[in-house]
C-alpha cells in the first residue's frame, strides 16, 4: 500500500493582497499527477485545507475538482481532516456523498475517527485514526475555574486522553482482524520541538490556548503519524515515522527559499516497517526577501529582473531615504519586468509602534497578536504580567475562532 501525506494547503490565502489561486491550481495539478503516476492508494490531507472558515467559491472549486479528479484517476482512498483554519461544519457537510467516492472527511472531533479502509477485494488494508484539530471544547471542561496554567494542563491532558482512546481502539481492531494491518494516525497540532518560521501564521497560535503536546502521546505500535499545522517539513523527535509534511506554498517571506515537500509512505508484506521518502515540490511562485543599503538592494533587485522570472519581493531597507523616494527609485528598476515589490520596510523603524512618519506600519501589515504586543510595550509592567496577559488574550482569540468555525 502506498500513501501520500500532505497538509496546510490554505486555499484562498493572500500575500499582501496578492491572490494565490494560480499557485494553488498549479500545486494541485502537480499533486494530481504525482498521485496518479506513483499509484497512490491513500491520500492524507492533514488539515488547513482552507485559509479561512469562509472560503470563497474559487477555493471550494479547486478543492472539490481536485478530489473528483484523483478519485476518477484511481486513488482508492482520500482522508481529509479539519485544521484550526477550517470550518468543521463546512468540511463535514458533504461527507455522506464523498464517502461513496472513497473520500473520508473528519472535520470535527467525533466518535467515528477510526476508519477501516478496504482494498479492491474487500479486505481491510489499513486502519486510519483520523483525528482532526482538537478544539478546547472537544477535550476539556471549559470553566472559569483555575488559572491559565491549570487550564493548559487540562487541555494537554484532554488531548492525550483523546489520542489514547482512538489509538487503543485501532490497536484492538487490528488484533481482532489478525495480521499486521498498518495503522496510520493523523493530527493537526503543535508537537513539542516543532520548527516554525517568521510570518507563517503559526508561531504565536498556541500562546495561551494550547501548549505544544509531547510526541510521546503517539503509541509506539503506530506505523505512521501524519501531522499538519507546522509549515516546515520535519520529523518529530527525530522519528522517521512521525512527520509534518509542511505547507506546499510558502506562507510568507519568512519561508522564502524554503524547500517544500510531500511525504510518500510504502507498506509491503515483506517488512514490518514502512519505507518513508520525501518529494520536493516545484516552486510555483518565487518569493525574495532582500535588504541592506540602497546599493545592495538595487543590485539584488536588478539581478532579479535579469532572471526574467516572476518574483515577488519584500524589501527591508536600512537607510535614511523617505519611503516615497525609495519607492520611486526601486520602481524604475522593476518597471516592465515580472518582478513585483509587495512590501517596503525600514528596518531601523520596525521596533516603533504605529506612528505618523511615512514609514508607518498600517494595520493591514499586522495581525491581531502583533497589535496587542505593541500595545503592551507601551505599558510599564513586569514581564510576568505581560506574559499572563498575552496568554489570556490568546485564549480569547482562540475562543472567537472556534465560534466562527461552528
Amino acid at each position: 500500500m502506498r500513501i501520500l501525506h500532505t497538509s496546510d494547503w490554505h486555499l484562498g490565502r493572500t500575500l499582501h493582497d496578492k491572490r494565490r489561486h494560480g499557485e494553488h491550481e498549479e500545486f494541485l495539478g502537480w499533486l494530481e499527477e504525482v498521485v496518479l503516476q506513483r499509484h497512490i492508494d491513500l491520500l492524507l490531507i492533514c488539515g488547513d485545507v482552507f485559509d479561512t472558515v469562509t472560503p470563497g467559491n474559487k477555493s471550494l472549486e479547486l478543492y472539490y475538482s481536485f478530489l473528483r479528479r484523483v478519485v476518477d484517476g484511481g486513488c482508492r482512498h482520500v482522508v481529509v481532516i479539519g485544521g484550526n483554519h477550517d470550518s468543521p461544519s463546512l468540511l463535514d457537510a458533504p461527507k455522506g456523498i464523498l464517502e461513496h467516492l472513497g473520500v473520508h472527511v473528519v472535520g470535527a472531533a467525533t466518535e467515528d475517527e477510526v476508519l477501516l479502509l478496504h482494498d479492491g477485494e474487500g479486505q481491510v488494508e489499513a486502519i486510519v485514526c483520523a483525528v482532526p484539530f482538537l478544539h478546547d471544547r472537544d477535550v476539556r471542561d471549559i470553566s472559569a475555574n483555575g488559572d491559565w496554567e491549570e487550564k493548559e494542563k487540562r487541555l494537554v491532558a484532554g488531548i492525550r486522553s483523546h489520542y489514547a482512546d482512538v489509538q487503543n481502539r485501532a490497536l484492538s481492531l487490528r488484533e481482532t482482524l489478525g495480521g499486521h494491518i498498518p495503522i496510520i494516525v493523523t493530527g493537526h497540532m503543535f508537537a513539542s520541538g516543532g520548527k516554525v518560521t517568521e510570518g507563517d501564521g503559526v508561531r504565536d497560535l498556541y500562546v495561551g490556548t494550547a501548549a505544544a503536546v509531547p510526541s510521546s502521546l503517539f503509541d509506539d505500535r503506530i506505523d505512521y503519524v501524519a501531522l499538519g499545522h507546522l509549515h516546515v517539513p520535519q520529523k518529530v523527535a527525530g522519528k522517521e515515522h512521525v512527520r509534518y509534511s509542511g505547507s506546499p506554498l510558502p506562507m510568507g517571506f519568512g519561508e522564502a527559499g524554503q524547500k517544500k515537500q510531500v511525504v510518500v509512505i510504502d507498506f509491503s508484506h515483506d517488512s514490518l516497517f514502512p519505507l518513508v521518502e520525501t518529494m520536493d515540490l516545484p516552486v510555483f511562485q518565487t518569493l525574495l526577501r532582500i535588504g541592506g543599503t540602497l546599493e545592495q538592494i538595487e543590485s539584488r533587485l536588478q539581478a532579479a529582473v535579469d532572471s526574467l522570472k516572476s518574483i515577488w519581493v519584500e524589501v527591508n531597507y536600512d537607510g535614511t531615504l523617505s519611503a516615497q523616494e525609495l519607492g520611486k527609485q526601486l520602481d524604475m528598476i522593476v518597471q516592465g519586468s515580472q518582478v513585483e515589490i509587495l512590501r517596503l520596510k525600514n528596518t531601523r523603524l520596525t521596533e516603533h509602534v504605529l506612528g505618523d512618519d511615512e514609514w508607518h506600519t498600517t494595520l493591514d501589515d499586522l495581525d491581531e497578536k502583533e497589535v496587542f504586543r505593541r500595545r503592551l510595550e507601551l505599558e510599564e509592567m513586569e514581564d510576568d504580567e505581560k506574559t499572563i496577559l498575552t496568554r489570556l488574550y490568546g485564549q480569547v482569540l482562540q475562543s472567537l475562532r472556534e465560534e466562527e468555525a461552528l
